[in-house]
């Protein structure tokens, strides 16, 4: 699991995220993997990427280190001759086929109905859709809930310049749509923050609720008599207003630097929401942060380096490639 941010202000746009890596055992246990997994990159001049969920991904039997895919994908393309849009749905492109949710689909109905069963509970229907699965259950007091289940794939944020020196940022999911989040020739979409992972803690800071919200009974009642558009709407009134257009860059390293270590906070201090048990602790470790500028392009702020026991540090990324 991990927590990454884009703000996007006038000076310009600042990518964060933890170092966290976690997988599960044998047992079905959560484990923490690493505190030194890397989730932003460069990619280009002018562009950076922030990534969260699998952390493996398989190539010809063998599983790799998601680094190495957004490696070659991005010595494959002529990233600075593209516009951050093409990028986006490149990237979109290259990892759906390469994330197997596809075959975890077709197990996943299966699970559910096991889980029901276990749990003391009746499955009533069940709507496989392209990347998810609906389905509507009887809980053990007798109420019919909705839930959604879907297979483990890949978040991404990317965030940019053009060559026309207008920015944007684009949320891509694997499995999923590629949606246009932000972009400075478009009034009211030019500045604010997004965030993928685990973005509880900062959504409840930030926009004043929890998204299980939407689980509560007496929600889901006041949504089919109004509507959901009138529910999210009525919400939206509880977010902070912050002045996203009138943040100096220190302001946004600091709220990205604050919404990561709140969150770390409380994961080591909670264990999930009443109505949901078990949190995972998927973030923590160093936060790396960047820069981007579209007269200076990327720029690292803060960023964990490899170190020798005599504390000697080396980034592999300043050292130049390889002859072929």
């Amino acid at each position: 699991m991990s927590l990454g941010i884009s703000v996007v202000i006038p000076e310009g746009i600042v990518l964060a995220a933890d170092s966290r890596q976690t997988y599960r055992n044998q047992k079905g246990m959560v484990r923490i993997g690493s505190d030194s997994a890397s989730k932003v990159f460069r990619i280009g001049s002018r562009m950076g990427l922030v990534i969260s969920g699998l952390a493996f991904l398989p190539q010809q039997g063998i599983m790799k280190n998601v680094s190495d895919f957004i490696d070659e994908f991005r010595q494959t393309q002529p990233i600075d001759k593209m516009s951050v849009e093409d990028v986006a749905n490149e990237i979109s492109r290259y990892f759906d086929a390469i994330v197997p949710y596809r075959d975890q689909l077709k197990s996943i109905p299966a699970s559910i109905k096991a889980d029901l069963t276990r749990q003391g509970m009746e499955l009533l229907d069940l709507k496989e859709e392209p990347t998810r699965i609906v389905f509507h259950f009887k809980n053990q007091q007798g109420q019919v809930q909705e839930a959604i289940a879907a297979p483990d794939g890949l978040q991404f944020i990317l965030a940019g310049y053009n060559k026309n020196k207008s920015s944007e940022v684009y949320m891509i999911y694997i499995p999923g749509t590629v949606e246009q989040i932000r972009d400075s020739r478009k009034q009211g979409k030019e500045f604010g923050a997004s965030w993928i992972g685990q973005t509880d803690v900062v959504t409840r800071i930030v926009l004043g609720f929890d998204p299980h919200l939407q689980s509560i009974p007496f929600v889901r009642e006041a949504s089919i008599k109004i509507g959901n558009d009138s529910i999210q709407q009525q919400l939206r009134n509880l977010e902070y207003g912050i002045q996203w257009g009138t943040m100096t860059m220190q302001d946004a390293v600091d709220f990205c630097q604050l919404a990561i270590d709140t969150t770390t906070a409380i994961q080591r201090f909670s264990d999930g929401v009443l109505m949901d048990p078990g949190g995972v602790t998927g973030v923590g470790g160093h936060v790396d942060i960047a820069l981007m500028t579209f007269n200076k392009g990327f720029v690292w702020l803060s960023r964990k380096h490899l170190k020798t026991k005599d504390g000697n540090e080396i980034d592999l990324e300043d050292l130049p490639p390889l002859e072929k």
